[in-house]
């Protein structure tokens, strides 16, 4: 038996012995608190592609977050929760498949910016910075290509974007796995994140546990609220799987066209290779920044303050 089929049957057995019991209880309750919390806080309007979810935070100048895989409109406010504390409206979306938003016959990332851009104008807002997280930062790239008059400035956080003369990272047999079963249920993954979280962390968020045991307990908290709040699973699962298919082998865009101002940030060690997606943005989008650090992973572990501190400084420069 090979190593995905392993952790898989292993979780699937133990949910098997303990569903009656304690755990399975446990389980009701993190899903129902998984529930609430995403129930509430959020509107719908209708896009031109169905359904769209969104959620607002803070109060001030409006700037867009884009969630990464995962996500949903809850994982942008929580990941821009500085930005909202420093005094900006936080406008975040949920993407196609994921939550309350639709799945169209088209979920490309052209396809998510014109969403995007659609949003904008239901809420009356002409113009903002797009911030875009992992695979996120693709739509938020399309925002600034197809529509630079409605972007203001472009960030893009730990991209999950095309680099030249580089084959894309592929996971390997365990988070083959993890996608191919753990989206299927949410018992298996609230499992998976009980029975074998630093594997979890490892797989789904390219981070090193060790960096997180070594974290703050705060720091600690926040990675561990990260991968929980992707419950549940099933509600995102669309939206996750084309995630894996348009970062998996992201296209090349037309960077050079890019007429806002940018700012690129990601981590050496991110397991998602994404340090070399930012450094290919910095230096193809011209005037581009670029930000980064050695250590933290895809989560950036140890850097969230000032990683949006310096977010908050490049948007205060431009204006």
């Amino acid at each position: 038996m090979n190593r995905r089929h392993f952790l898989w049957t292993g979780i699937a057995a133990a949910g098997t012995l303990v569903a009656g019991g304690a755990v399975y209880r446990a389980f009701a309750a993190e899903m129902a608190r998984q529930r609430a919390r995403i129930g509430a806080g959020s509107e719908v309007f209708q896009s031109r592609f169905g359904t769209m979810e969104f959620a607002v935070a803070g109060n001030g100048q409006p700037a867009i977050m884009i969630h990464g895989t995962g996500g949903g409109f809850d994982q942008g406010l929580t990941i821009s929760a500085p930005l909202a504390a420093a005094g900006r409206r936080i406008i975040a979306p949920s993407r196609f498949g994921y939550l309350r938003t639709a799945f169209p016959t088209d979920p490309s990332s052209e396809n998510q910016a014109d969403a995007i851009v659609g949003m904008m104008d239901h809420l009356g807002i002409d113009r903002a910075p797009i911030l875009g997280g992992s695979a996120g930062a693709l739509s938020a790239i399309q925002v600034a290509i197809r529509h630079p008059d409605r972007c203001a400035a472009l960030v893009a956080i730990v991209p999950a974007t095309f680099v030249p003369d580089r084959a894309p990272p592929r996971p390997n047999a365990l988070g083959a796995a993890i996608m191919e079963y753990g989206l299927q249920s949410d018992f298996l993954f609230w499992a998976g994140t009980e029975i074998a979280e630093d594997t979890m962390i490892q797989t789904l968020l390219a981070t090193d546990p060790t960096l997180v045991h070594q974290a703050s307990p705060a720091e600690q908290a926040r990675v561990r609220s990260i991968l929980r709040e992707i419950l549940p699973v099933s509600v995102r699962a669309k939206g996750m799987l084309n995630d894996a298919r348009l970062a998996g082998t992201p296209a090349p865009m037309d960077l050079a066209a890019i007429t806002a101002p940018t700012l690129a940030i990601s981590l050496v060690d991110d397991g998602f290779g994404t340090f070399e997606a930012a450094r290919h943005i910095a230096a193809t989008v011209p005037g581009a920044q670029l930000v980064s650090y050695p250590t933290g992973g895809h989560v950036f572990v140890g850097h969230a303050i000032e990683l949006f501190r310096e977010i908050e400084r490049f948007l205060s420069g431009i204006g």
